[in-house]
């Protein structure tokens, strides 16, 4: 179970296609039992976000905090995975950049975000393959192209 956020002014139209890929991909990585939120900011909420926790004063496109990081908490009949939050406006930009739909890349974005909550990572040439490429396989499954 997710719900997505609109923590900004800017309408984004491409929610409702998010829901249904998100959906897809919960039923896809088996998420059922899974609970996590996305939450849309903008470049000014996430610079603030990641100065305040991750140390790091600059604007990204995404931030995921994984609550299943804390081994001490663990829950029997769900899985409480966190939160993504996607800078709304600097995913607009780069989908520009990168002569792709705002669609892919609001999509792009929350799945980037959900497979860190399921602990992927990108920290190596080997997990930044394994993420990349079951990133990837996620969108080309929903027919979400570049």
């Amino acid at each position: 179970m997710f719900e997505i956020f609109n923590d900004t002014k800017i309408k984004i139209e491409e929610m409702a296609k998010l829901e249904k890929y998100m959906n897809f991909v919960v039923k896809k990585l088996a998420l059922d039992k899974g609970i996590f939120n996305i939450i849309f900011v903008d470049s000014d909420k996430i610079r603030n976000i990641n100065r305040e926790y991750r140390h790091n004063d600059k604007v990204t496109d995404v931030i995921s905090f994984a609550l299943e990081d804390n081994k001490d908490i663990v829950y029997e009949d769900f899985r409480l995975l966190g939160d993504i939050y996607i800078a709304v406006d600097v995913a607009y930009d780069q989908a520009n950049e990168y002569g792709h739909s705002r669609e892919r890349e609001i999509c792009f974005l929350a799945t980037h975000g959900l497979l860190h909550l399921l602990g992927y990572d990108h920290m190596n040439e080997d997990e930044e393959k394994k993420m990349f490429e079951k990133q990837e396989e996620l969108l080309n499954d929903f027919e979400i192209k570049r």
